[in-house]
């Protein structure tokens, strides 16, 4: 701003309208962030963070650790993993999801677009490792979901939710 008073001051009209025209370019560019931000705070995802779920495709077993609500790669993994030939495309959540090493020792973290995810049908509380379970969760409630640590709670600004163990001598 300081730059195009001097320019109005020195009668400097062409470089005024320059940097009229860059501050207007700036403005335009933080409203669409602001936009996009919004729309982004917004989403609705259908999987919860700390929820075990199985590939569609791949059919390994995992645990939400993180969300994103647009695939967030790079253009050549993306490429590379064919996200644009999805139903979806890049435009739909996506997950990062610790998998269960007793399905697959190789494949420790996977980015899973929503559209590749399934939901138990009811509450699992089977087995399930991984080496990360522990620094990322406290362990798992009655439903088989894990109870995330505080700090990957407040990462994803959700609340503390855990399904109260069933008393059965009631």
């Amino acid at each position: 701003m300081v730059n195009l008073q001097k320019a109005v001051e020195a009668e400097n009209y062409a470089l005024a309208a320059e940097l009229r025209d860059e501050i207007n370019k700036l403005e335009a560019k933080s409203l669409a962030a602001s936009a996009n931000a919004l729309v982004y705070e917004n989403i609705q995802y259908a999987f919860r963070l700390r929820q075990k779920g199985r590939h569609k495709v791949f059919v390994y077993s995992g645990v939400i650790c993180g969300m994103d609500p647009v695939c967030c790669i790079s253009s050549s993994l993306r490429e590379s993993a064919c996200i644009d030939k999805l139903t979806r495309g890049s435009n739909q959540p996506f997950y990062q999801v610790l998998v269960d090493v007793h399905v697959d020792p190789d494949l420790l973290v996977a980015y899973v677009p929503e559209e590749n995810l399934l939901a138990p049908d009811g509450p699992n509380k089977g087995r399930f490792d991984h080496p990360y379970l522990s620094f990322l969760f406290y362990g798992m409630d009655a439903a088989g979901d894990f109870i995330p640590i505080k700090q990957l709670r407040e990462k994803y600004n959700r609340p503390r939710h855990e399904v109260p163990p069933i008393d059965e001598d009631a």
